[in-house]
């Protein structure tokens, strides 16, 4: 044992000066296996936690120095476990646990728009026929019907009458948890109204910001209007509300959806652009040029430039972290470091976890940061071989435009057929005739906007902005189009993504030959995902909806209705093509007592209070789903909405050995997790 303690201390003391880039990853890693944690933590165990991990960490320097990592490493998970515990307790605020209907006042503190492509008002300082203990800080309300009596502006006070209900859970186990996500956000209700929306009051003050951002917004599509300006105001603001969802859908398929989210690359081309530009302006000066730091006045304008599109932008856990890495590398040039490395990179990182642990679980952070690791290492290890001076000068810019889009490309790949259960097969090329448009033109023509605003001028730079903005929406249209544009991946199994990252980033940070054992967990992963077994029967958390995995692809109980539930269920199992599609494919007589049969299983879904009373009972063995509670029934599995409560949304897989069963809410409840089922609203 002391024999193989030893290698260890030898390939570890061999990575001094290397390790810095692993503080966040182990971070991260406690900050896993919170959310993974069975049940929710005590509180004591979370100090005891943060306090064995702070110990290692102020010890460190007595630690014998091949071995110090080991438990340094140890004390990092155990603060993530921790931090990510902490900001669970210091978010929460009440959630509704039961179907709400009436009125429903608050202060708009949010606008955007739901799959339907409804306005949805996110609103605050709620007000609720229900005692104020009980009433969340925050409801999200989707508005529907006529609502033509009234602009939404952030900050005015309304009301309506509408209904709301607990943010949903997970639609199958292992699954998205859209209640966990809405707990980070203070979120504690959605819901849907089909009455207008009234006015009681104009903005008083305060939420300046938000206020100023919706200004710019109108500002942006009263200077483009249509589609144009929709998306430059996407770009400008962050605001999406005027987009429609067929150019959204076209951006996702054409990959360029990137391009909507105020990250890294647009802050980027933002702070890069007022960097270069006030740079190459002193310069010209030659009292300044020779007198003046030029570089250190040029990164910190640069750094003013990327704070003011942070809160014109929203604010955002994106912007944020876009806002933190450009920081952190205009800071390093500040400072005479290398801007661009794996240890600012890691601070960046380090910083966001730090804030907001819960960014860890979203496809923006991981996303973001893959690109960026896997960018560093391959121009830094191009820049080791001298491979940069076997290219030609005037071919660098081209080169280093297609190496970046296919590094970028490769490491965020996978990470969004995880998430999203979609590959783009044409999405390289789109990038490659979009990315530059949106450095060379938009955003420098953004920045100019933004200067001769006060002047009315702006006009001028929109109007050259605007075929930029036109070009990119018609790759998009027609990339979308294109045969066979992209494909519904798999969902994986739960092992898959955290093997990604493992491998990954050992062969992104380890430094010597040991990198390339990062290739075992990438071909494990690979395997896994080829091999992963998709549910033959999934029960919605309501009793709405069953799902039957048949040869022919997973058949639905019913055409209509509980259509989230419905369209994660098809986009996981790869499947093309919509619920009526899916619903022809049930084996059974469709109706509202829907039975089928599959593989020795028999399945009865009953749909409605006449169904459920119709219902005469059951032979031996069914399962049998109801949208309604049932009496218990002899021979019957029951799983009405009263036990699906418990149990949340199920999943079954036949086996050789008999069924495996899963719930989604398997163990004790979480922080964010009610023990009566949530009710999917209408928005979601």
């Amino acid at each position: 044992m002391g024999h193989g303690l030893g290698r260890i201390g030898t390939e570890l003391e061999g990575q001094r000066g290397h390790l810095f880039p692993w503080v966040p990853v182990f971070l991260g890693v406690g900050i896993g296996v919170y959310f993974l944690w069975p049940s929710e933590p005590a509180l004591l165990l979370l100090a005891l936690a943060g306090g064995a991990g702070v110990l290692p960490l102020l010890v460190q320097h007595r630690l014998p120095p091949g071995l110090a990592p080991l438990p340094v490493a140890l004390g990092l998970a155990l603060c993530g476990f921790a931090l990510a515990g902490g900001r669970a307790h210091l978010v929460a605020g009440p959630q509704i646990d039961f179907r709400y209907y009436g009125p429903i006042e608050g202060r708009i503190a949010g606008i955007d728009r739901s799959a339907s492509d409804a306005v949805r008002l996110v609103l605050d300082r709620v007000v609720l026929d229900m005692p104020p203990d009980r009433v969340p800080q925050r409801v999200r309300v989707a508005l529907h019907g006529d609502q033509h009596q009234l602009d939404p502006q952030p900050g005015q006070r309304v009301i309506l009458t509408g209904h709301l209900a607990a943010p949903g859970g997970a639609v199958e186990p292992g699954g998205f948890d859209f209640r966990r996500n809405a707990w980070f956000l203070r979120l504690g209700a959605v819901g849907y109204t089909r009455t207008p929306v009234l006015l009681l009051a104009e903005p008083e003050g305060g939420q300046v910001v938000l206020r100023s951002r919706m200004a710019l917004s109108h500002r942006v599509q009263a200077r483009l209007p249509g589609e144009t300006g929709a998306f430059a105001a996407a770009l400008v603001t962050g605001d999406r509300s005027a987009m429609s969802q067929a150019t959204l859908e076209a951006l996702r398929r054409s990959n360029l959806a990137h391009l909507l989210a105020i990250s890294g690359l647009h802050m980027g081309l933002l702070a890069g652009f007022v960097f270069g530009a006030l740079r190459v302006a002193l310069l010209l000066v030659p009292h300044v040029r020779h007198y003046w730091p030029v570089k250190k006045i040029a990164a910190a304008a640069g750094l003013a430039a990327a704070a003011g599109y942070l809160a014109l932008s929203g604010g955002n856990v994106a912007t944020e972290r876009a806002f933190v890495m450009v920081a952190v590398m205009l800071g390093a040039v500040m400072l005479d470091r290398r801007a661009l490395s794996l240890r600012a990179v890691a601070l960046a990182a380090l910083i966001v976890l730090a804030l907001r642990p819960e960014a860890l679980l979203g496809p923006g952070f991981q996303m973001s940061f893959a690109a960026t690791v896997a960018l560093v290492a391959v121009f830094g290890a191009l820049r080791d071989l001298g491979h940069e001076r076997a290219v030609p000068g005037w071919a660098r810019g081209a080169m280093s435009l297609l190496v970046s889009s296919l590094t970028a490309s490769l490491a965020t790949g996978p990470i969004a057929m995880v998430h999203f259960n979609l590959l783009s097969q044409y999405g390289l090329l789109a990038n490659l005739v979009s990315v530059p448009v949106m450095g060379l033109l938009i955003m420098p023509m953004a920045v100019m906007a933004a200067l001769l605003m006060p002047l009315g001028l702006d006009w001028i730079a929109f109007a050259v902005m605007a075929p930029g903005l036109d070009w990119i929406l018609a790759v998009a249209q027609e990339v979308a189009g294109w045969q066979g544009a992209s494909r519904q991946v798999v969902a994986p199994g739960p092992l898959v993504l955290p093997l990604l990252a493992a491998g990954g980033l050992m062969l992104a940070l380890w430094q010597g030959h040991g990198r390339w054992t990062g290739l075992a967990p990438l071909l494990l992963a690979a395997l896994l995902w080829s091999q992963t077994a998709r549910p033959d029967l999934l029960i919605a958390d309501t009793g709405g909806l069953v799902g039957l995995l048949t040869p022919q692809g997973r058949a639905l109980s019913k055409a209509k209705g509980s259509g989230f539930a419905a369209e994660t269920w098809l986009e996981n199992d790869g499947q093309a093509g919509g619920q009526a599609e899916a619903a022809a494919l049930w084996p059974g007589p469709p109706g509202p007592v829907a039975r089928a049969g599959l593989r020795g299983l028999q399945v009865v879904h009953l749909q409605g209070k006449r169904a459920a009373a119709a219902f005469g009972g059951c032979t031996g063995g069914e399962i049998v789903v109801a949208s309604t509670d049932l009496d218990d029934l002899p021979g019957c599995e029951i799983y009405d909405p009263e036990r699906l409560a418990r149990t949340g949304a199920v999943a079954l897989w036949l086996t050789q050995d008999g069924a495996r069963l899963r719930h989604a809410r398997e163990g004790r409840a979480r922080l964010w997790q009610d023990r009566r089922a949530p009710r999917s609203a209408e928005d979601q």
